[in-house]
């Protein structure tokens, strides 16, 4: 069936039990973004909630110097939205776009709060990945008050190898907070170990 990688999501935590997971999965729809595609840009509402199938996909903000600042990456088996502005009905502060050709399994809006108001278990479902979320996104913020550059890369290279495959280095060094210059020093050093 070709929303399994999506049921296994769904049913994953053991919150939501297979034949709703199926049911929920059967709301989605497919999705495919081409290599340098937009899924948001800034100064729009987010209107979709994309739970990532294949490729990668970078979320960046721009600093008071109009320079990209990476601020998220997403690899397959993660969703893709922009919480504040997919919840609050705002426009977006960041951008997302396609390092690579993706494809995912997408909903609305309305279609989610008519799934969390229809079904309890996809409601705690989504609560638990914003947890989760949100959870990631203090120890990324601590990270970057409390460890070197070097702690951050070691910690990056071994939670997310693949965002090397897919990102550019210019994009890993602004989400680690160092340059380009300081990242290459970084990596020989690593490479040296």
């Amino acid at each position: 069936m070709e929303h399994d990688m999506l049921i296994e999501l769904l049913s994953g935590p053991g919150i939501i039990e297979d034949e709703n997971a199926r049911e929920i999965a059967r709301r989605f729809t497919r999705h495919t973004y081409e290599k340098g595609d937009f899924m948001l840009r800034a100064g729009q509402v987010n209107d979709v909630y994309l739970s990532l199938e294949t490729g990668a996909m970078r979320a960046f903000a721009c600093d008071t110097d109009g320079n990209e600042v990476t601020t998220n990456f997403f690899t397959p088996g993660r969703v893709v939205f922009e919480v504040s502005s997919f919840f609050n009905r705002t426009p977006s502060n960041e951008n997302i776009h396609a390092l690579t050709r993706c494809t995912g399994w997408a909903l609305t809006f309305e279609d989610l709060n008519d799934l969390f108001h229809a079904l309890p278990s996809f409601r705690d479902f989504g609560r638990h990945t914003l947890v989760k979320n949100f959870s990631l996104l203090k120890a990324r913020t601590l990270s970057m008050i409390s460890q070197t550059a070097e702690q951050r890369y070691a910690s990056l290279l071994e939670q997310w190898p693949e965002i090397f495959q897919y990102a550019q280095l210019k994009h890993v060094a602004t989400y680690l907070g160092v340059t380009d210059t300081s990242l290459s020093r970084i990596r020989r050093e690593f490479a040296k170990r």
